[in-house]
């Protein structure tokens, strides 16, 4: 009995999950004592939600333990937002119980350990894909396509022009007449036109089985395998002589996180069609990214700008939602139709602009303010979207979401002190730090509350 209660014991303790690591990776060296204090700060506020952590014996299975967590979260962090009690049911994954002495010893500057939580979540939620959808023109065709379509759309509208041109006046004036008494035809013309893009568009639409939001998806993930697998070999090739081999713990960390984050969705149909495969890349740019195929490439100037291992499983996330949510294809999908129906005013444009200087400088006007106004926007407001999904994966995960906007405020910090110019969020494809920080405040009480 006395051995079994030790068991018991010594298994509740490594079940349980800590809120927040030690401080693993520090910032740059070339950064002042000004950031590694701010940093310090940030993730003391997060280390300060433990004094409420309450643990429960339960009668249960020793391979799993019950955990009460009372969560609040202080003005300072979350504007005073508090979030309701939450249970999670968590149990080790079996690929962690022979693996987890194998990075104990990953430790940089401060010689912390950033092995992830062993804990993934027992009961997940069913999630329903909708049919994909058959495709008659691949996406490499449509973008062969597109400056074809242009050229077309300027050839017409400059002929346009030139018929018009080499009219006399009076067939100009019949001309004229001719069309005011058949307008309601043309009327209808176009308002068939009209109903023709209209039924293509809505035909089209399809429901994230995530996030519930209505989309246009006339290409998947899948669909771009050939230009997929171009950018993959371009990357290999460019990124051969500083990818870190697979020995090299930075490496192991990397897999050991997202096979975490895998495992813990699996339930998700997305995430278990793509087949991941991880590269890490000795590059200093904060940054990473995940092609549609599943290629995921870390740089680590990433791994070093993360404080510990919740603020790099929210990135990994984060990238991984954009996969999983077709957000290539979907930005694809909606761009190619935008363009095809900009071919009218395109054709407008060189119809109507009586020199070609002219006209080149419209269609530059128009390209400028479909960027600016669609374009941007639309890519950011996918960002956002990838940053709700990606919480969810890592609270699934068992990580502390909190640690997500504490990221993105050390960000804004960083920059500002390192001098770095602000680009203005319209101008951009991604959201401010400090407001994706602020979003992410927002979403974790509803996160948390659904977990």
């Amino acid at each position: 009995m006395h051995g079994e209660n030790t068991s018991k014991g010594k298994m509740e303790i490594f079940c349980c999950l800590r809120l927040s690591s030690r401080k693993s990776f520090a910032l740059k060296s070339l950064i002042s004592s000004r950031v590694q204090a701010s940093k310090r700060i940030f993730h003391n506020s997060a280390q300060s939600f433990q004094n409420e952590a309450i643990w429960h014996r339960k009668n249960i299975n020793p391979l799993s333990c019950i955990f009460f967590n009372r969560l609040y979260i202080p003005e300072s962090t979350h504007s005073g937002k508090s979030i309701s009690l939450k249970y999670e049911v968590c149990r080790r994954p079996a690929d962690f119980l022979h693996n987890q002495n194998a990075l104990l010893s990953i430790a940089t500057n401060g010689g912390a350990n950033l092995l992830p939580n062993p804990l993934h979540i027992m009961s997940s939620r069913s999630i329903h894909t909708s049919k994909h959808l058959n495709v008659l023109i691949p996406p490499h065709l449509w973008i062969l396509l597109k400056p074809a379509q242009k050229l077309f759309a300027i050839l017409l509208g400059r002929s346009l022009r030139k018929w018009w041109r080499a009219l006399p006046a009076n067939k100009q004036e019949l001309f004229k007449e001719k069309v005011k008494k058949n307008k309601l035809r043309l009327s209808l013309s176009i308002g068939a036109v009209g109903i023709i893009f209209s039924l293509f568009y809505f035909t089209h639409l399809e429901e994230n089985p995530i996030t519930g939001r209505s989309r246009l998806l006339f290409f998947k993930n899948e669909h771009y395998e050939l230009l997929t697998n171009v950018e993959y070999e371009n990357l290999i090739e460019e990124f051969k002589d500083i990818m870190l081999p697979k020995e090299d713990l930075r490496y192991q960390l990397v897999q050991m996180i997202v096979d975490h984050l895998i495992s813990c969705n699996g339930d998700l149909p997305g995430v278990s069609k793509i087949e991941w495969v991880v590269h890490v890349v000795q590059k200093s740019d904060i940054n990473a990214f995940v092609l549609p195929n599943g290629q995921i490439f870390v740089f680590t100037g990433m791994l070093e700008a993360v404080t510990d291992v919740h603020q790099l499983s929210f990135i990994l996330g984060h990238e991984l939602a954009h996969a999983i949510l077709d957000h290539t294809a979907e930005m694809h999908s909606l761009t190619h139709f935008l363009d095809f129906l900009l071919l009218i005013s395109i054709a407008m444009i060189w119809a109507i602009c009586p020199m070609d200087s002219l006209a080149v400088f419209g269609q530059w006007i128009q390209s400028t303010l479909k960027d600016f106004v669609f374009n941007r926007p639309f890519s950011r407001s996918l960002e956002a979207e990838a940053d709700k999904v990606g919480l969810q994966l890592a609270a699934k995960a068992c990580v502390d979401v909190r640690a997500s906007s504490v990221f993105w405020k050390q960000m804004e910090i960083l920059e500002s002190l390192q001098g770095q110019a602000r680009t203005p969020e319209w101008l951009s494809t991604h959201p401010s730090h400090q407001n994706r920080a602020d979003h992410l405040d927002r979403l974790i009480p509803e996160i948390v509350a659904t977990i």
